[in-house]
């Protein structure tokens, strides 16, 4: 491709000693984040996608790079295909003596644990450290005197109740627990419904457990404490949204610099967007954590949109190497020029290496240092609808808007082949390229999935014209695919009847070039998130599977280009 400057999509540092929230963007969902020496990594839930599990690194709790993932897939044969909803749930990182352990829950099959020495390298296989369904939000935690103990909460849907919270001793290697669990905190018994997502610390002789209630989209903080592991545990919440615009202050992880500042890393739920990640400062009262800022009188915080960056320990000069301490967010454009798959992208469901191949031409033939990829076509049954493709190509939205172009060729389809583009939550919309009788199609779906007891069911309006021969006469037949997310507005809605206010109204729009300046609006819809996860955008090809061929047809993607929505950037000003 030819010389394209990246853009930032959404830069929390504001590069004068200040940052804005959120630092992330993205929906990294159920943050859990730690200190080692001067590197901090953060980990997120991933559901059903793959490679599972995001590593992230920063130096400064502002700037992040997804750096690796815990899995290449997700554990059990049924992730072969897409699980909406299932799979990684809110998982935690740990460092001890040496090794970071991250400890997953999935809500189906059980509690993982999975280890490294190197989180830049290979993370171990996955051990069901608790076999069966229900338990969710694990956290281990090892004492000063060597015990060790994993808490933990439970899923409703799984397991038939809500808002408890359990302890259980652990083996001091992570891989197995033992003895009965202990029920430390039942939510129900008092106002902190739907507590979850415990995170467990200790500090001046008391046991903490961080823990989020109240709900995702209108829920709080809140930490319990004792001076036994196993309780009696009081409680008290330390966080709320209060006159702030961020709802639902939710779940994450106490993390602190080397200079002795405490910090807390946190989601909020923004519906299609999905859950973005927020940066509040922490400091102690009477040895309960207050979260965010606390105004006069109130014994809580509330969450900052701007607050000077954490101190790291760093002079002025030091922070000028941006070798070391980088102006960064997650990538998002790819020019498709390395050799390996670049860290943003996640398949719809467990992958298989032949699924793509990145040292090619246009034309899907090797090259030596090829600047495309090539996606072969994954076959797929008549009744499947495009959002269960396994081999959807997708990334989290990187912004509240933005637009992006992908330049695709599809000389390869053959008859059967459907090729372009997707952006998937529970409702979805595609546009693409299918190819029958050696004839061209545009071809557009709408779908919107139904969930009943975890199972999707899914509408689709599939709609069709032909594409006239001499709009599609070169030999490569390239097309652009111009996806953009647009923000028309904000509404009030209801959860577990309480009001969310100035939630986001955005726009989809998905648009066909054949020549890279006229685009035609083939389909647009207001986004909404997916089953636990906000909205993904990406690409495909799958070949119907009741139409044979001597061979297996491909497209060629010569770039995904991400760029900033005009009427977006005046939040830069700010």
């Amino acid at each position: 491709g030819d010389v394209y400057k990246r853009q930032f999509m959404w830069v929390a540092d504001l590069q004068n000693g200040n940052y804005r929230n959120p630092v992330l963007y993205a929906d990294y969902s159920d943050p859990d984040a730690i200190r080692v020496g001067e590197d901090y990594f953060m980990i997120a839930s991933s559901f059903s996608n793959s490679p599972a599990l995001p590593v992230l690194h920063s130096k400064d709790l502002v700037n992040w790079k997804v750096i690796n993932y815990c899995l290449k897939h997700v554990p059990e044969f049924r992730y072969n295909n897409p699980l909406h909803g299932c799979g990684v749930w809110a998982p935690s990182i740990r460092y001890h003596e040496g090794t970071y352990y991250v400890c997953f829950p999935m809500p189906d099959e059980g509690i993982y644990m999975t280890t490294t020495k190197d989180p830049w390298g290979e993370w171990s296989k996955p051990v069901n450290i608790r076999p069966g369904a229900g338990w969710i939000d694990p956290c281990p935690f090892w004492d000063d005197d060597g015990k060790a103990y994993l808490v933990a909460g439970v899923a409703k849907s799984r397991i038939g109740y809500k808002s408890v919270l359990h302890i259980v001793r652990m083996q001091p290697d992570g891989m197995g627990i033992f003895g009965d669990e202990v029920k430390i905190f039942d939510g129900n018994e008092n106002d902190q419904i739907t507590i979850e997502g415990p995170k467990m610390y200790k500090r001046n002789g008391y046991y903490y457990v961080f823990a989020p209630a109240g709900g995702v989209k209108t829920g709080w903080q809140t930490v319990l404490r004792s001076k036994n592991p196993f309780g009696p545990y009081e409680y008290k919440v330390v966080l709320r949204q209060g006159d702030s615009p961020v709802n639902g202050p939710h779940q994450g992880a106490w993390v602190d610099t080397v200079t002795g500042e405490d910090w807390f890393l946190h989601f909020q739920d923004v519906y299609a967007a999905g859950r973005i990640t927020h940066l509040q400062p922490m400091h102690w009262e009477n040895d309960w954590p207050i979260i965010g800022v606390n105004k006069e009188g109130n014994d809580y915080g509330e969450p900052v949109m701007e607050y000077r960056k954490p101190d790291i320990g760093k002079t002025e000069s030091e922070l000028e190497d941006k070798s070391k301490y980088p102006v960064c967010e997650p990538d998002t454009t790819d020019e498709f020029d390395s050799d390996a798959l670049m860290l943003q992208w996640q398949w719809n469901a467990n992958y298989d290496d032949s699924w793509f191949d990145t040292k090619t031409d246009v034309y899907g033939n090797k090259a030596e240092d090829g600047s495309y990829i090539k996606l072969n076509a994954v076959p797929t049954t008549p009744l499947r609808p495009v959002g269960d493709y396994r081999n959807l190509l997708l990334q989290k939205w990187p912004a509240p808007e933005f637009t992006c172009v992908t330049k695709m060729s599809f000389n390869g389809l053959v008859d059967g082949d459907y090729a372009g583009m997707i952006s998937l939550g529970v409702d979805y919309a595609a546009l693409g390229v299918a190819k029958k009788n050696g004839s061209y199609f545009l071809r557009t779906v709408n779908g919107k999935q139904n969930f009943d007891c975890e199972s999707v069911y899914t509408q689709e309006i599939v709609d069709e014209k032909p594409i006239e021969a001499d709009r599609f006469a070169d030999d490569t037949k390239t097309v652009y695919l111009r996806y953009t997310v647009k923000r028309t507005g904000a509404t009030e809605t209801k959860e577990m009847a309480l009001s969310v206010k100035n939630v986001p109204v955005e726009e989809a729009s998905l648009e066909i070039s054949f020549d890279g300046k006229a685009y035609e609006n083939a389909v647009s819809y207001t986004a909404k998130a997916g089953r636990w996860v906000g909205v993904k955008n990406g690409m495909f090809v799958s070949h119907d599977n009741t139409v044979k061929n001597e061979e297996n047809g491909f497209a060629t993607v010569d770039y995904i280009r991400y760029s900033e929505s005009v009427s977006y950037t005046h939040l830069r000003a700010h």
